[in-house]
């Protein structure tokens, strides 16, 4: 890629490949791939990696919301796209775009087969997904008979797939806790589907799920995290290759007297001269004013520079002191030579915040190599 001029999120659809060809090597050819697209497909650009991910062969894309496949539908994907959280409001364009709901609840499951009816659905895909220990969504074990007794008085809805989550996949300390998950799991889609004249498929593992327990596959697995180039377990990271790049420019320099001070209430005061460097992005754009005052960096030149003084919301000054560069340089806040993960940890947090909060006002700009 040609230095940035501007500020842009570069985005590399080579590396997108090579993720997922290495998560298809971790899975049986007969378990499927879910590609998880939701929250503008973690900060990228959910219609340039649907598109991306539907042209090297993915079986299912993933959102949170319906308004999140309605904008794929709408942009030509014609993958299965399961809605992860549909709230019932929703359901009739969920139905109108062809897409498969999670159901979770008693309240949910009996909303959804109300619609589709009114609608004059048959069979209508859906996802049944069941609590085993993350306790966010999911119906409960206890809760199958009744689940049962509701599926069997209507022909409006067809359960294709049985499905959880892992709680704790890539933390091996937390590995009875999953194996535990895995076996409630196991135990709640062999009760359920002895009861269905139809057999359900399942579908429980994430990305740490893929790598550290292969037993668990079933019939498919979703990865999320590692087809944008990140393992949530470290020996696995030279495996993944992120695929965004966010990169800006240094619009103006100063020099900066001792006891002068940067910013926003002179959060920076100088102990010296010191040379700074204005960027254009700021909280704005996604970069927390929890990076300001030194806990997070840029790269210029192949040099870390600080973050002086707080975070503005358009700009974000940065320590330069020492470095050779001019105005109109590239200044990288994360990418090959400054990972993301490394960055989000300096405050706390982790690669999905940091990734996911790049507002949509950045430029995308889209390349392969």
């Amino acid at each position: 890629m040609p230095k940035t001029t501007e500020t842009v999120l570069e985005l590399n659809l080579t590396a997108l490949g090579d993720n997922y060809r290495y998560l298809k090597s971790r899975i049986k050819d007969t378990t499927k791939l879910l590609g998880v697209v939701k929250a503008f497909a973690y900060g990228s650009d959910s219609v340039i990696i649907a598109k991306e991910l539907e042209a090297l062969g993915i079986d299912y894309l993933a959102v949170a919301y319906v308004n999140e496949g309605v904008v794929l539908r709408d942009a030509g994907i014609k993958t299965p796209i399961l809605v992860l959280h549909p709230q019932s409001e929703n359901f009739e364009i969920l139905i109108d775009r062809c897409l498969e709901p999670s159901l979770y609840s008693e309240r949910v499951l009996q909303r959804f087969i109300k619609v589709a009816s009114k609608k004059k659905q048959v069979n209508y895909p859906v996802h049944l997904k069941f609590n085993t220990g993350l306790n966010r969504l999911g119906f409960n074990e206890s809760e199958v008979n009744k689940i049962v007794s509701e599926l069997n008085a209507t022909s409006t809805i067809k359960v294709i797939y049985l499905f959880s989550h892992l709680a704790a996949s890539e933390d091996l300390t937390e590995k009875d806790f999953s194996e535990s998950q895995i076996s409630t799991f196991k135990t709640i889609a062999k009760n359920i589907s002895n009861k269905l004249s139809d057999q359900p498929k399942l579908h429980m593992s994430n990305t740490s799920g893929i790598l550290n327990y292969p037993d668990a596959q079933f019939d498919m697995v979703r990865s999320g995290i590692g087809l944008y180039g990140f393992s949530n377990i470290p020996e696995e990271q030279k495996n993944f290759t992120p695929i965004a790049s966010l990169k800006s420019v240094i619009s103006q320099i100063h020099t900066v007297k001792k006891g002068d001070s940067v910013g926003y209430n002179r959060a920076f005061k100088s102990g010296g001269a010191i040379v700074t460097a204005t960027i254009p992005i700021g909280h704005a754009d996604g970069i927390s004013r929890a990076y300001g005052n030194g806990k997070g960096w840029v790269m210029v030149q192949g040099v870390k520079a600080p973050i002086i003084g707080n975070v503005c919301m358009d700009m974000m000054m940065i320590n330069i002191t020492g470095i050779v560069c001019k105005e109109g340089d590239e200044a990288i806040i994360f990418g090959k030579q400054n990972k993301a993960d490394t960055l989000a940890e300096n405050i706390e947090s982790i690669s999905y915040e940091l990734l996911t909060a790049i507002s949509q006002r950045v430029k995308r700009v889209v390349y392969r190599k």
